[in-house]
């Protein structure tokens, strides 16, 4: 068995701000089956340390930037769950990264360093028996973990560095060198040295063993100047050392409450019931989003004539910009029977948002991987989706070959602007007045395959790869 320690700043079911978080907590129990045996390191955030009730210590840190720190053992599923004990960086009210102003955390590089430090600290000394043979970094949070691991000169574990998103780059001010006990020398634009900065994600781009995202077309957009957000040169430099997985998702927990899309009518109209929605000749989408620029809210909002002109209904649940916000509260005050709003985030409506929409809609503008069209194929709620990253990769356009050839799955549009959304929108109505048609999509993406099976086998082989290179 290869042993892994994936390191990452959330976790389901403990901590979540996004995707994230689903990858890290799906990841050691898919490996399981594939000859990899993962632990992951999470930090005490208070939640997380309430969770684990009296976790035993299983590793003191010493001082830890501020403070004393320690590691305690607890259990992620069946899998071992290593959780940085260190109340002054992590035990506060408010959001892993963000305080209750919404500004992030002014310590945010010395609490993210402190869970880089002590993840290279087990991987030189390991904790009782076990010592991991490949730490695997989860975004620019475990970014610095290589840096750290030269200092301490731990030569024999290997590295991967997976970017979930990159518009995330954990910068911090030069001045901070010392604080975060980073070697100068490394202050370089060959290093982790961006723009007169100190940048955590440069850092474990240049330095990990290997980099990977969560998507294969994402890893290619992501070297070029309109994704790569300042790093695309870099990653340029990693390409050999640089591959794109696809995110799977929990079958166990995303299981459609019917067998087949005939099923969804009553949970369709249940859902209609819930928003307030009346019964309708269109279809009805879903959106379920944080709701700004990237994932594209401000397009649909633009977009939404075009499908309320065909008889389509919108529910959306999410929350986000304030300005994209008001404007659906403005929209659904003028189309009560087409527009509803929840604003927020509840994982149970998520669930019955799926079972019960025609259609689910990710117009973003950049997307690493997106999982919410995976839900959508997982249920047969047909994916309209932009065609970027992961979901390029997921979706099956139903061109006229496709529909041909009877292995369509939804719909892509491109360019990423509303007035091709709105043509994607009539489209989809148009799909929808021909039922056969449409219930042979939805079964087709119901037979798609959206578990981990396929990913977990590609991140098995590579870190057998990695432990085993000479």
């Amino acid at each position: 068995m290869t042993r892994v320690l994936s390191v990452t700043s959330e976790c389901v079911p403990l901590i979540k701000t996004g995707g994230l978080a689903d990858v890290a907590g799906a990841l050691p129990g898919a490996l399981a089956g594939h000859g990899v045996a993962m632990r992951t390191l999470l930090p005490g955030y208070r939640a997380v340390l309430a969770a684990q009730g009296d976790a035993p210590v299983v590793m003191d840190l010493g001082d830890l930037f501020g403070g004393p720190a320690r590691i305690r053992q607890g259990a992620l599923g069946d899998a071992v769950l290593y959780v940085l004990d260190a109340p002054y960086l992590f035990d506060r009210d408010a959001g892993p990264y963000l305080g209750a102003d919404g500004r992030d955390w002014p310590d945010n590089p010395q609490r993210f360093a402190a869970l880089c430090r002590a993840a290279a600290l087990i991987a030189r000394d390991g904790i009782g028996d076990w010592r991991p043979q490949v730490l695997h970094l989860h975004d620019w949070q475990a970014g610095l973990t290589p840096v750290y691991l030269r200092q301490l000169e731990v030569g024999d574990v290997r590295t991967l560095l997976t970017i979930h998103n990159i518009a995330f780059q954990g910068l911090a001010p030069a001045h901070m060198l010392s604080a975060l006990h980073l070697p100068a020398h490394l202050f370089t634009p060959h290093g982790f040295e961006y723009w007169g900065r100190i940048s955590a994600l440069k850092a474990g781009i240049v330095f990990a063993d290997k980099v990977s995202t969560v998507s294969p077309t994402y890893a290619e957009e992501l070297m070029t100047p309109e994704f790569g957000m300042g790093m695309q040169g870099v990653l340029a430099s990693r390409a050999s050392d640089f591959a794109g997985i696809l995110n799977g998702i929990d079958l166990d927990v995303w299981t459609p409450p019917y067998p087949d899309p005939a099923g969804k009518a009553a949970f369709r109209e249940a859902l209609r019931a819930e928003f307030g929605l009346p019964g309708a000749e269109g279809p009805l989408c879903v959106a379920i989003s944080r709701l700004s620029g990237q994932k594209g809210l401000d397009l649909l909002i633009e977009a939404l004539p075009a499908l309320l002109e065909q008889g389509g209904q919108l529910a959306v649940l999410g929350s986000g910009d304030p300005a994209i916000e008001a404007a659906l509260r403005a929209a659904a005050a003028r189309h009560p029977t087409g527009v509803a709003l929840r604003v927020g985030y509840d994982e149970a409506l998520a669930h019955r948002m799926i079972a019960g929409g025609d259609a689910i809609l990710v117009p973003s503008r950049f997307e690493p991987c997106g999982l919410t069209q995976l839900y959508g194929l997982r249920f047969g709620t047909l994916p309209v989706v932009s065609l970027t990253g992961g979901l390029a990769d997921t979706v099956i356009n139903a061109s006229t070959a496709a529909l041909r050839a009877g292995v369509a799955t939804g719909l892509q549009f491109h360019p990423v602007t509303a007035r091709a959304l709105s043509r994607a929108l009539v489209r989809l109505c148009a799909l929808y007045r021909q039922p056969e048609l449409w219930q042979r999509m939805a079964r087709n993406a119901m037979a798609q395959p959206v578990g981990w099976d396929a990913s977990a086998a590609s991140y098995a082989e590579l870190f057998y790869e990695m432990t085993t290179a000479e």
